[in-house]
């Protein structure tokens, strides 16, 4: 009988389980994401902002925040979307780092574009490796065969 390396010892009832499980728990992150809600405030309490996926969802401004100038108020308005968008991120950040663990976080991969062209040279290189080690094998088989 002819060997097939690891291939033979697979578990396949295993391999569609775990494939069920990843894609329920991605069903439940879509959900989970989709109520997420960040939050920010500014320290006078003046401006509170809660931001989702969708965008800004309120923005509440206290009536003695009339006094501040347009600027101010204006600078305050951007530093507190600025802040619940962050919190948004970090809460989706955490979402996902329990879907998928923290080493495949994918928010650490749009937050580092360095380590995910790194993550992809080093698959490409894998790639690169067993396609020539099979074109090899290939080769030697066709050799044989003449």
């Amino acid at each position: 009988m002819r060997e097939f390396g690891d291939f033979a010892n697979i578990d396949i009832d295993k391999l569609l389980n775990d494939a069920d499980s990843q894609i329920a728990r991605m069903g439940s992150l879509q959900e989970d994401m989709a109520k997420l809600v960040g939050r920010a405030q500014d320290e006078d309490e003046l401006v509170t902002v809660e931001y989702t996926a969708e965008g800004l969802r309120t923005l509440d401004i206290h009536p003695k925040a009339m006094r501040l100038s347009s600027s101010e108020l204006a600078e305050k308005i951007k530093a507190v979307l600025q802040d619940a968008s962050q919190d948004l991120q970090v809460r989706m950040s955490a979402a996902m780092g329990e879907t998928f663990g923290e080493e495949m976080n994918p928010m650490k991969f749009i937050a580092d574009p360095d380590v995910a062209t790194d993550r992809l040279k080093s698959a490409e290189a894998v790639y690169q490796r067993t396609f020539e080690d099979a074109m090899g094998e290939l080769d030697r088989i066709r050799r044989r065969l003449e």
